[in-house]
């Protein structure tokens, strides 16, 4: 299974933020989408998800027998930067509702309990209003929604800037344990970040996509390459 993108485009006013993005991500990979503060990632992951409408192009799921369809946004499962979740629910009610309303396509074996214990909530937490809750473990929560839908394709916009090093561990762990069976696009501007755990880095730069050699990332002069390709990036509102 592949996503594929064809020459999307976007601009706001007199700003092209997207000028021509097409590409072939796979399924089975981490990509590490990177670029510069405003370089348009998440105009680009808004565009994926009906957020926002592109001025042209489009994107496909196509499967492995060849048959290709329009990606629909109940095939993404995104992970915004800022999680956006019902304060006024604890975290217990909040998973067991979204459990409920897609219940044709959750894992009847597994328990509320059994997905919070894959993100490593304690016992006690599960049942505190969400509004009490650090930024980290609201994007925990955020992360379990994929988790049990179980969507193709899974977009994550700077989730593990928030996290403290033992739980931004865990989650890199855990991403690597479900990426067979996703695409899975991880976007930041922290290069190191992008080479710990992604197989394959793409720089979005200048309102395009580009596909960094893998074998660059063991190269010396790995980050003078990426500074040189990136530099000139003007960053957009």
């Amino acid at each position: 299974m592949n996503l594929q993108l064809f020459e999307i485009k976007k601009s706001f006013g007199n700003k092209k933020v997207l000028r021509d993005c097409s590409f072939t991500f796979e399924k089975g990979k981490i990509y590490g989408l990177l670029g510069r503060n405003g370089a348009g990632k998440t105009t680009l992951f808004n565009c994926l998800t009906d957020e926002v409408a592109p001025d042209s192009g489009k994107a496909e799921i196509c499967e492995a027998n060849g048959n290709c369809h329009a990606l629909m946004a109940d095939e993404v499962g995104y992970v915004f930067s800022t999680p956006i979740l019902p304060d006024f629910l604890t975290g217990y009610e909040f998973i067991k509702f979204f459990m409920d309303i897609n219940e044709r396509k959750i894992d009847p074996h597994k328990t509320i309990d059994d997905y919070f214990d894959m993100v490593k909530i304690n016992a006690e937490d599960r049942h505190r209003l969400i509004k009490g809750y650090s930024h980290g473990m609201k994007n925990k929560v955020q992360m379990l929604c994929f988790m049990i839908v179980r969507p193709p394709v899974i977009l994550l916009d700077e989730p593990l800037t928030s996290f403290d090093v033992v739980v931004a561990l865990e989650i890199k762990q855990l991403l690597r344990e479900i990426k067979h069976d996703h695409i899975i696009i991880f976007s930041t501007h922290i290069l190191q970040l992008a080479t710990d755990l992604c197989d394959e880095i793409v720089v979005l730069s200048d309102g395009r996509l580009q596909q960094i050699d893998h074998t660059m990332l063991q190269s010396k002069d790995f980050e003078a390459q990426i500074i040189e390709l990136l530099k000139d990036e003007a960053a957009y509102d």
